[in-house]
């Protein structure tokens, strides 16, 4: 089965962005057909500093090969190097109803962080169709509460094909992703970009230090047991290996065990998890032009599948 997920590259690379979606992707590879992208034209509805972007870009496919995607399994290619992705965008766009646009729940949520509501926002679902449709993806990884991106996507899909009274695109089904651990922010709310709230994966140790141990956590006193609830709980049982779920239920079910030093498991549990992956990210990133190679054989491989797809396209809409 072919397989499509993308990153977006707005910010710096976050234990959410791992557990949510990147843990699934080096897992997928072995089973599946796999197109991994970096998506840099929904990157600019938020990053609009070139040299930011561009660094961001670089940072996040040295980020890809270093926690294990195989170019040699998996297709990985930078979403503004495949031109047909907009073309595509717009004749979808031409098909595709305000009132759906208006519906997603993304756009609204978007908003509501204090985003300014502009037509980029606003299409953003046209040009997540555009993706996933343009390589005839047959899986879209997506968690429970994602479904909805999917379903975009299959309407306009079937708009398309209604309008002009031909079949050219594969619907996508969701990959519902039941592995996905529940990753919150330092602040008990989601982990995310927006909130401030993230332990970014590449950055100094000592910055993530600090930032693990300033966990948000209630004034419970040491000799008592501690709520099994909260950012602290939830990150301490994503990162314990193997053997040590029994410590963090005992930290938080006994008395003993100050929340200093439950943080201080926690960030050393962090650089055992994570030590390869920054070691080889650190190698990358003074290679970029490893990485480069990798996303320019990535989109040439990509557009094999793309120019017979949208030669289709164009003969059903009239263009050519």
């Amino acid at each position: 089965m072919r397989v499509l997920s993308g990153v977006q590259p707005s910010g710096k690379l976050h234990i959410g962005n791992y557990f949510g979606a990147i843990r699934q992707f080096i897992e997928l590879q072995d089973e599946h057909e796999c197109f991994y992208f970096l998506a840099d034209y929904h990157a600019l509805t938020t990053v609009q500093d070139p040299g930011s972007l561009k660094s961001l870009v670089s940072d996040l496919a040295a980020a890809f090969l270093a926690f294990g995607l195989d170019p040699s399994r998996s297709i990985i290619y930078r979403q503004s190097d495949i031109p047909e992705i907009p073309e595509l965008m717009w004749y979808l766009s031409t098909v595709t109803s305000m009132g759906l646009l208006q519906r997603c729940h993304s756009f609204k949520d978007k908003v509501s962080q204090g985003l300014v509501p502009n037509h980029g926002l606003f299409a953003y679902p046209v040009l997540m169709a555009a993706d996933i449709l343009i390589v005839n993806s047959d899986l879209v990884p997506v968690g429970k509460d994602q479904k909805q991106h999917l379903e975009v996507t299959r309407d306009i899909a079937g708009a398309f094909h209604a309008s002009f009274e031909t079949e050219v695109f594969t619907l996508p089904k969701p990959m519902i992703l039941e592995k996905v651990a529940v990753v919150p922010g330092l602040d008990g709310r989601k982990m995310s970009k927006s909130y401030g709230n993230t332990i970014d994966i590449f950055g100094a140790e000592k910055a993530i230090r600090k930032r693990i141990m300033s966990i948000t956590t209630d004034s419970t006193p040491v000799e008592d047991a501690k709520p099994k609830e909260g950012s602290l709980y939830e990150l301490a049982k994503v990162f314990a290996p193997t053997g040590e779920e029994a410590w963090v239920e005992k930290a938080f079910g006994e008395g003993g065990t100050g929340y200093g030093t439950i943080k201080k498991k926690v960030f050393e549990w962090f650089l055992e998890v994570f030590a390869p992956a920054r070691e080889r990210f650190d190698e990358l990133s003074h290679a970029p032009e490893e990485v480069e190679a990798v996303l320019v054989d990535g989109a040439e491989r990509a557009r094999e599948v793309i120019v017979p797809l949208m030669d289709s396209v164009r003969r059903a809409t009239g263009i050519r």
